[in-house]
Order: C-alpha cells, then structure tokens, then sequence
C-alpha cells in the first residue's frame, strides 16, 4: 500500500563509519533509521525505547558479541526481527546468532541491493542467509540433532510438511513453495498452519529455526 508506514530499522556495530554508511544507505531506500548503537549496553537500552521492526546487529561489539546482543534486544523488544551483519563467516558465530534468536545472517560483503532486500525479507519474518551460509549451519545443525540422546519427543510431521518446512527453511515464500511443488497457495499455508500446529511455534521464522535445528533444510539422499 502506498500509505504503508516504512520499515523502521536500528544498527548496531562499533564501527562508527561503517555504522553511518549502512544507515545512510537503509534511509535511501526508503527505510527509517530509528537508532544507531556501538555496543551491547546501548543496543538494549535503545531496542526498549523505539522497538525497530528490524535490527541490524554486527558480531564484534565494543563490549560483548552479537549474540548476547541479539538476546539482550528481543529481551527488551520481542516484536524486533533481528539480521545479523557482519565481516565474519565463521561458523561459530553463525550458529551462536542463530541460536540467541537471530532471523538471518549476512556477510558485510553483501551489496546495498542485497541490504535492502534481506531487511525487507527479515520484516516480512523470512529467514535470511548469505549464499553458503545456510547449508553451513543446516549441516552442522543436522550432526548435532543426530547426536542427541533417545529422550527427545520429536513430533511427526508428513513427507509433504516435511517438504514445504525445508522451503520455509531456506527462506521462500508461500508462492515460491506453491510454485516448486505445483500445489496452490492456499494448500502450502494450510501445511505451514498445520506444522505451526505441530511443532508448537509462533511464526515463520520459528518454524525456519526449528528446520535448522533439526536439519530439515538438507534435500533428502538418495
């Protein structure tokens, strides 16, 4: 709509110049800057005043990581999505965002386009990820779900809910699922209900987290 109010957006790095840059670009496409933060502390107490829609959050801060960072803020503002954008690929820090609740994790190699699409996608409660990325934490994620104890009660979902949560997963659409699977809209939403159901989560990007978890994201072996 074209009175829809603009995504509101906070950044969080202890960069100042990259900080300024990656706000100067968000507020040229369209998004509203609400705040800016250098480190944990500030990233909290600012989150509990203006509740962004999304939060731009580095992994190296002046006084912790992204991780506790990303705890502190949906603490505070539990309607925030959070992206983590940072120079690290390292699959310790993906995992250790993925785990405090983060949405979705982009490299600082990513271009302004590629930003602004992932801030965009993680409002609309898509799980984002840098290309490579996601089947790095799906497989790390999928050896220690292999590795669990027999006490785990794992509810059953069907070949076809099974399907439809890997493409949740990664990040597509109910439109692009209905379109892979040549199925309509309206049946991929009711599997996606029904899983919601099942596995006892609230949304979207919980049901993607429960698919990396678990490693549901991996296409099925031969």
């Amino acid at each position: 709509m074209a009175d829809a109010l603009p995504l509101s957006v906070m950044v969080v790095d202890d960069h100042p110049i990259w900080r300024d840059a990656v706000a100067r670009d968000l507020a040229e496409d369209g998004f509203v800057v609400v705040a800016t933060a250098e480190g944990l502390a500030s990233a909290r107490r600012r989150a509990a005043v203006v509740r962004p829609d999304v939060v731009l959050m580095d992994m190296r801060l002046a006084d912790g990581d992204g991780a506790a960072a990303t705890i502190e803020v949906l603490a505070v503002s539990p309607g925030s999505r959070v992206l983590v954008l940072s120079a690290s690929a390292e699959q310790d820090d993906v995992l250790q965002a993925v785990k405090a609740g983060a949405s979705g994790y982009l490299v600082k190699s990513a271009s302004k386009t590629e930003l602004a699409e992932a801030v965009r996608a993680t409002a609309a409660g898509r799980a984002v990820f840098t290309p490579g990325l996601a089947g790095l934490v799906l497989g790390e994620y999928r050896r220690l779900a292999r590795g669990t104890g027999p006490g785990i009660d794992r509810p059953t979902l069907t070949e076809r809910e099974t399907e439809v949560l890997r493409h949740v997963a990664k990040g597509l659409t109910a439109k692009q699922i209905a379109a892979k699977l040549s199925v309509s809209h309206r049946t991929v939403e009711n599997h996606v209900q029904a899983t919601f159901r099942k596995l006892h989560v609230a949304n979207r990007v919980e049901l993607a987290r429960y698919a990396i978890e678990h490693g549901l994201d991996a296409e099925p072996g031969p």
